[in-house]
């Protein structure tokens, strides 16, 4: 038998992580051997499990991703997956031996599942945004797989579009504006700051998106909401 891949998660946002590991241990060949909140811990993991691969965030606490990557790629192969689209931040990240780069909302759950897996073979995978950004550079990038020029004209046309099976949720405007805000982290009491509305109006709302996700708790609707959740219009088909 094969040996399974080995992953390390990097985020801060403990929704998001959860959403990862749910999606990629029901996969016989990936297994996540460990979880970090910020670049430190990363780090940490990193050298007691020796994964295959990392995925790492971008803005944590303490240590983020950017800073931690030079220290990672000396490890292993590093795939960013991130909401963090700036340009610079792509560059950088690519500059400091980033394997790849993945913006949420810009692949499915079977792309995502495909990329960590090319990671491991040596080959790098490109979000849309990330593409746009590496092709817009003047200069030329150190590339650790060797081959970004391949992952830039192997974007698919379909990647980036996968924020389309949302509508399938049939979430109002501000419902889909207040899912967007758990699923980067926020409580009950920011979302409301944010949103300008009070704390029962956004209990009312997450009500009404728990229904339409059929869901029950905050983790398994971020997960839905982001495609990577078994099951979730985003994931593959078959898995119930």
């Amino acid at each position: 038998m094969n040996t399974p891949l080995r992953l390390v998660v990097a985020d801060d946002n403990p929704v998001v992580r959860a959403g990862l590991a749910a999606l990629l241990s029901t996969h016989v060949d990936i297994r996540v051997v460990a979880e970090a909140t910020n670049g430190h811990e990363a780090q940490e993991a990193a050298r007691r499990h020796r994964p295959d691969v990392i995925l790492l965030d971008v803005r944590m606490p303490g240590m983020d991703g950017i800073t931690a990557l030079p220290h990672l790629v000396r490890i292993a192969p590093v795939l960013m997956l991130t909401y963090s689209a700036e340009s610079e931040t792509v560059r950088e990240a690519l500059r400091r031996g980033a394997a790849g780069y993945l913006v949420h909302g810009e692949f499915t759950a079977d792309e995502l599942v495909e990329a960590v897996r090319d990671i491991k073979r040596g080959l790098s995978r490109l979000t849309p945004t990330a593409a746009a950004s590496l092709a817009q550079a003047n200069t030329q990038l150190p590339t650790p797989a060797g081959n970004f020029a391949e992952a830039l004209s192997q974007v698919q046309p379909n990647v980036g579009q996968s924020s389309s099976y949302r509508s399938g949720f049939r979430l109002s405007r501000r419902e889909a504006e207040i899912m967007d805000l758990i699923a980067s982290g926020m409580n009950n009491q920011q979302i409301a700051a944010t949103c300008f509305i009070s704390e029962k109006t956004v209990k009312n709302h997450i009500n009404r998106i728990f229904a339409k996700l059929h869901s029950t708790s905050r983790v398994e609707a971020a997960a839905k909401w982001l495609g990577t959740a078994p099951g979730s219009p985003g994931s593959p088909p078959g898995r119930g």
